[in-house]
């Protein structure tokens, strides 16, 4: 999967092509997101602006900030998302994330890129960017119990899943409330609710 990420002309159709349930994986990512009074958004590795063009059709007053490593995805993000209130930067995952508070972060299909210590530490950054009862949603590929369920190729060189129960430990240490809203094979959906009373 490792070079259609950089490709936006062909992006979508690698995407739904080698990803098994990926529209199914967006409407659930979207779906995770309701419930919460969202005004601003944060999504993490925007690419070619699929998942935030979706989440920004459900709540449609909210401004948005997506950012995403590959500068020409971002090209491509920014005429998907002309007309909408979204500020688009080039940045990596890895690096401090834009101070919000954000209502809702979200992010579909690119933390897997990183490994366990970086999906650890990104949490714990997205923790304390979000405002108290704000949401993270996360739809992603993992390693599944049962090796019969991988099902999306990855490349060993690009691509770090880890599995959805040291994803939740992860996101529960940095202070959120993960629970598992959705599964597929080797994809997932979390939804993770910071408390209202927390403090960082």
């Amino acid at each position: 999967m490792s070079q259609f990420h950089f490709d936006p002309a062909t992006y979508l159709d690698l995407m739904m092509s080698e990803v098994p349930s990926y529209r199914r994986l967006q409407a659930e990512v979207v779906r995770a997101t309701g419930g919460v009074t969202v005004a601003s958004v944060l999504d993490l590795g925007t690419g070619t602006g699929e998942t935030l063009a979706a989440v920004l059709a459900r709540h449609p007053a909210a401004a948005a900030t997506g950012i995403d490593e590959n500068a020409a995805m971002l090209d491509a993000a920014k005429s998907r998302l002309a007309g909408l209130s979204v500020e688009l930067r080039v940045a990596d995952l890895r690096e401090p994330l834009p101070p919000g508070p954000f209502d809702l972060v979200v992010s579909a299909l690119a933390v897997h890129h990183l490994d366990g210590p970086g999906k650890a530490a990104l949490f714990r950054r997205i923790a304390s960017v979000l405002r108290p009862g704000g949401r993270f949603v996360l739809g992603d590929v993992v390693i599944p119990e049962d090796p019969r369920d991988v099902v999306t190729p990855l490349s060993e060189d690009y691509d770090r899943p880890s599995t959805t129960a040291d994803q939740l430990g992860w996101l529960a240490e940095s202070g959120l409330d993960p629970v598992v809203t959705w599964a597929e094979h080797d994809l997932v959906v979390v939804r993770a609710d910071r408390g209202s009373s927390a403090t960082r």
